[in-house]
């Protein structure tokens, strides 16, 4: 392990893998676990309320971003989502800093960022390793398709937009496969965490 504390695993996987569960198993280990997605959640309530608004006005309701105002103003707009991009990614980005310095001050050997689209954004420099959660492919679509509203049509659109899960796991440093049950997870959380907080982090 380098000499950074604390070592920072990045968290991704494609839909329907179970990479929300496998977060919260790192959890209830009790590692440090920042969820970029709960991050802009967070800031569309908060500082990212007045930039986002100023960019996009008609999108703040009482006094938080509306989600359903913002995605038309960007959804199919390369250079509106830049400029979304340009205020939401450095307010994230702070927010990260600000969870590592806490984790480096309460001495956490390990900390995990929780990044959906860690690959499909070139964002890996961000971490040291990464895991990546998968699960083979017809389990993926049983998981996603009991989704509520969830169709075929709107499950391939989800997955066009992310980078194939084999190509995933070829670049990962290591993998969790969520296919066999909670419980076999966990133990392959817990080798992982117990592997890396000992230093071992050779893939």
């Amino acid at each position: 392990m380098s000499a950074r504390v604390p070592f920072r695993l990045g968290l991704t996987g494609s839909i329907g893998m179970g990479k929300s569960a496998t977060a919260a198993l790192f959890r209830e280990l009790g590692i440090p676990v920042h969820d970029a997605d709960a991050a802009v959640h967070a800031i569309y309530e908060q500082e990212g309320v007045a930039p986002v608004e100023a960019a996009f006005p008609g999108v703040a309701v009482d006094g938080r971003i509306d989600r359903a105002r913002l995605g038309p103003k960007v959804l199919g707009d390369d250079a509106a989502m830049k400029r979304l991009e340009a205020i939401v990614h450095p307010l994230v980005r702070a927010r990260e800093r600000a969870f590592l310095e806490a984790a480096r001050e309460q001495g956490a050997p390990l900390a995990v960022l929780d990044i959906p689209l860690l690959f499909e954004n070139g964002t890996t420099g961000r971490v040291d390793a990464v895991v990546v959660v998968s699960a083979p492919e017809a389990v993926q679509r049983a998981r996603v398709l009991a989704r509520p509203g969830m169709t075929d049509d709107k499950f391939a659109a989800i997955l066009s937009r992310q980078m194939p899960d084999s190509e995933k796991r070829a670049r990962a440093d290591f993998i969790i496969d969520t296919s066999r049950g909670l419980d076999d997870a966990r133990r392959q959380v817990a080798a992982l965490a117990a592997r890396l907080c000992a230093g071992d982090d050779d893939a």
